[in-house]
């Protein structure tokens, strides 16, 4: 488990993720390097926009798929521009978006035997689950458990996302992963 991050290094981040929204409506992408090199590990990250507590655009990446910074940089701008449920971000709008960003710990696989077993195990508001189903499979972070406080919700929500039955999860085992995310998020405007 990699060492977590300050909340010093967390308003970093965030300070990133503003800056690379803002950048782009300027036309000045270059936002150079940190000399952090907590910044620098590996580790995967997600950035969730939201606008008068709405969700307005979330992307990310389970696995690393560069440093924490390059994460926050590339997906702030993939959940702004990219994330098919929305319109690309306009500028107007910006003054308003709430960024939350997240980082991840490694997903494991979490061991259970069938449904009653997979809802003692896991755990409500820490736990982010990675579902997966052959072809289907989607995650919902450890933030949704406000939206969706009980094991039943969650997993039947997160069913859906992923293209299934609401109880496809009690019906069959499926592969189930947890990972835990470091959290910081703008103050409230």
């Amino acid at each position: 488990m990699k060492k977590p991050l300050t909340g010093d290094q967390g308003r970093q981040l965030l300070e990133l993720a503003r800056k690379t929204l803002s950048s782009k409506f300027l036309g000045d992408e270059n936002l150079g390097q940190p000399d952090d090199p907590a910044l620098l590990e590996k580790q995967a990250t997600f950035v969730t926009l939201k606008i008068a507590g709405r969700l307005r655009g979330c992307i990310g990446n389970l696995e690393p798929v560069g440093c924490v910074w390059e994460g926050i940089r590339d997906n702030a701008l993939n959940a702004a521009f990219h994330d098919h449920r929305f319109p690309p971000l306009q500028a107007e709008e910006l003054a308003e978006v709430h960024v939350d960003i997240s980082v991840l710990s490694s997903p494991i696989p979490m061991d259970y035997q069938d449904a009653e077993d997979l809802l003692a195990k896991i755990q409500p508001g820490v736990d982010g689950v990675i579902l997966r189903d052959g072809r289907h499979r989607a995650t919902f972070l450890p933030q949704v458990w406000e939206q969706l406080p009980t094991p039943e919700l969650f997993l039947g929500h997160l069913c859906r996302k992923a293209g299934l039955n609401e109880s496809a999860w009690r019906e069959k085992k499926m592969e189930v992963l947890i990972y835990h995310v470091q959290c910081f998020e703008e103050e409230k405007k």
